[in-house]
């Protein structure tokens, strides 16, 4: 009986298991390498004291990317197809454009944040790592069938546990950090810019073309129909989806605050409260929490970073190809759509090429975050009118209960970015 048991529960566990997917790869895809950095600096600036602000984006998150999903499992098609179907063509490029940039200008810094990470824990040049790491992430994409490549992506998952071995290593004031999950403290001008960087790296515009694009993949790698053609299916599929997306996110959330934990107890406790980036912050780490952490912490963020890099450079190419109508998709071959895999090349490329160029790493992702910003807010505005259109979603229009924390969540992106602009006056 004993033996039966375990046999059931081994099987709801794989069950549980198989249905994870777009949600998990793109709340891991979250805490890439410019992500570590922004948790890094707010937990060495400010120690426990913006925990709380994990504990706001979770709910907030979880709303946007199920509309995101929603939108893409019921329509059969991504976000950037459904909204130039709804909205003025040139409102829709703007905002694929700017998407493009950011998101290079984010690879750029992933490439660099790696290839410093792997030279710290193994020499040699971070030219040369970011150039192999680029053609890596490339290759896989471009060769690899998408069935395969999900399966890599979820994988690749796993590195992000490396910060929560780093926080088990390091002493934690837990009566502090209890406090700083659910009390703001004093907020002025230097912590509102921070506060805005948590954001703008949490909730990110690539996130929703990304889980949106890969839910409509989904629908046309199975052969299966979109669920406003096919009701029946939908109650299953939403329970996927609402159970992807909390898991994807709850694991975003509870890994960028294991990083701002471990920051907090370690360089903010001996005073270091300034990190420029990702690798900086693990090098940080080596003399006060030993080198198993800071081995940890930067081989954590080479396995985010070959996550990350992907759903960058091919949510950028989801949106440019379906806000032009061409083929796309990461089980076509590269010669079956050429544009497609094209800007994923050229993206990644264009990376490599900023870290070549030595820009400030922090001056480029101050520029990406002010470009986020400008995105996020009318995109997910545009995203909550049209999961509430009949027209669009049939039958399967959001429930209330999403449908208000997503205005909620492009309620707080908006004054989120207000405060940033503010902040700079």
């Amino acid at each position: 009986m004993h033996r039966i048991r375990n046999s059931g529960l081994r099987h709801a566990l794989v069950e549980a298991a198989n249905e994870l997917g777009p949600g998990v790869v793109t709340g891991a895809a979250d805490d890439d390498p410019s992500g570590i950095a922004a948790y890094s600096q707010a937990g060495a600036q400010f120690g426990y004291g913006l925990l709380w602000t994990m504990i706001l984006t979770y709910p907030l998150m979880c709303a946007v990317q199920l509309v995101s999903a929603h939108i893409g499992r019921v329509t059969g098609d991504g976000l950037a197809k459904n909204l130039s179907a709804s909205f003025p063509r040139a409102a829709v490029t703007f905002l694929v454009a700017a998407l493009l940039i950011a998101n290079t200008i984010n690879i750029g810094a992933d490439l660099a944040a790696m290839a410093a990470a792997t030279e710290l824990v193994i020499g040699g040049r971070t030219h040369i790592f970011a150039v192999l790491f680029a053609l890596t992430t490339v290759l896989l994409q471009l060769f690899v069938p998408y069935h395969q490549y999900a399966r890599i992506l979820k994988w690749l998952t796993l590195s992000l546990f490396a910060y929560v071995g780093v926080l088990l290593s390091v002493h934690i004031d837990w009566s502090a950090a209890l406090i700083g999950m659910v009390w703001p403290g004093e907020i002025d001008r230097t912590t509102i810019v921070t506060i805005v960087a948590v954001f703008g790296t949490t909730i990110s515009p690539y996130l929703f073309f990304w889980q949106s694009a890969q839910e409509a993949e989904e629908v046309s790698d199975t052969g299966d129909k979109p669920l406003k053609d096919v009701p029946r299916e939908a109650p299953a599929q939403f329970r996927r989806i609402r159970l992807d997306t909390f898991v994807g996110m709850a694991f975003s959330n509870l890994i960028a605050l294991a990083i701002i934990l471990a920051a907090a107890a370690t360089l903010h406790q001996q005073g270091i409260t300034q990190i420029n980036t990702a690798a900086e912050a693990a090098e940080a780490l080596r003399p006060i929490a030993g080198q198993f952490a800071f081995a940890l912490f930067a081989l954590g963020i080479i396995g985010t970073g070959l996550l990350a890099v992907p759903v960058l450079a091919g949510s950028a190419a989801f949106a440019v190809s379906e806000a032009r109508g061409w083929k796309h998709g990461l089980e076509y071959k590269p010669q079956q759509a050429v544009r497609f895999y094209a800007i994923i090349v050229a993206a990644t490329m264009a990376g490599v090429a900023i870290d070549f160029l030595h820009i400030n790493p922090i001056r480029a992702l101050f520029w990406s975050a002010v470009l986020n910003g400008v995105v996020a807010v009318p995109l997910m505005a545009a995203m909550m009118i049209l999961v509430g259109r009949r027209k669009i979603m049939g039958r399967f229009v959001a429930e209330p209960m999403v449908l208000a924390f997503g205005w909620a969540a492009t309620l707080v992106m908006a004054a989120a970015t207000i405060l940033f602009f503010a902040s700079l006056l």
